[in-house]
């Protein structure tokens, strides 16, 4: 795994090459081009990113219709068993959002994916500052995959939301102790069997009689979420909420 002096000199490598550009779509600030820039990121692809254009289901951010009643869950997750008690998105997984989060998945898109969960943070305090949170858990890489990737973008966004609700942030509470395929099941019961046993809380974790903010850049279908969340709930926690970046 890079130590956090890599990570911080590989960040400066790119902002020192990329000064004045646009982290979604790369667009060039030099002069005024693209508007004011916020967090990063041009006004047209801000405004895109923090501008949900659908209805989302309280218990697992699915997309709903304009009228859908959920008030007991969405045709998603209506009768469904999840680990946790709600679900907040920023977004769809469509368009400048998705692009962010294909931007995210290398060491040069951690300062970005930091940058976004300022964003997160203004677009949604309102939501997120509503509930009683003790603790914010990124949901964990395994340790190969890290070692890839160089850093866990779900550990800098939840970063960014612990410092926004001014809690705790507990990037090592969740141990992910099996290194699953990406969620590429045909079926909800193979998609859970995909993640079952997957998590495991730190001995050192303080989560017992917390309500923690669960975060993670993507969520798909809510089976690793939810298998996340169990865990954490039988090591003790009161309530689990997920913050996702995006909702596929």
């Amino acid at each position: 795994m890079l130590g956090s002096g890599l990570q911080a000199l590989a960040r400066g490598f790119v902002d020192l090459v990329f000064p004045n550009r646009c982290g979604v779509c790369g667009t060039d600030r030099a002069g005024g081009a693209g508007g004011e820039f916020r967090h990063s990121l041009c006004a047209e692809c801000h405004r895109a990113v923090t501008t949900d254009p659908h209805a989302a289901c309280p218990f697992c951010a699915a997309t709903v219709g304009p009228h859908a009643d959920t008030s007991t869950g969405c045709a998603t997750c209506r009768g469904s068993s999840f680990g946790f008690d709600a679900a907040v998105r920023l977004g769809p997984y469509e368009g400048q959002l998705r692009d962010a989060v294909l931007r995210m998945k290398s060491i040069a898109g951690e300062g970005l994916a930091e940058q976004l969960g300022r964003v997160f943070w203004e677009a949604r305090r309102g939501e997120l500052s509503n509930r009683r949170f003790g603790v914010v858990v990124p949901v964990p890489l395994h340790w190969s995959r890290r070692f890839t990737r160089g850093y866990n973008q779900a550990e800098a966004l939840g970063r960014e939301l612990a410092l926004g609700l001014g809690i705790a942030f507990a990037k090592s509470a969740l141990e992910r102790v099996r290194n699953t395929p990406q969620q590429g099941q045909p079926t909800a019961s193979a998609r859970r069997d995909n993640v079952k046993g997957a998590f495991r809380v730190a001995r050192c974790a303080s989560i017992a009689g917390k309500g923690v903010l669960l975060v993670d850049d993507v969520m798909t279908t809510g089976s690793t979420a939810s298998e996340a969340a169990k865990t954490l709930k039988l090591a003790g926690a009161e309530s689990v909420v997920v913050a996702a970046l995006a909702r596929r």
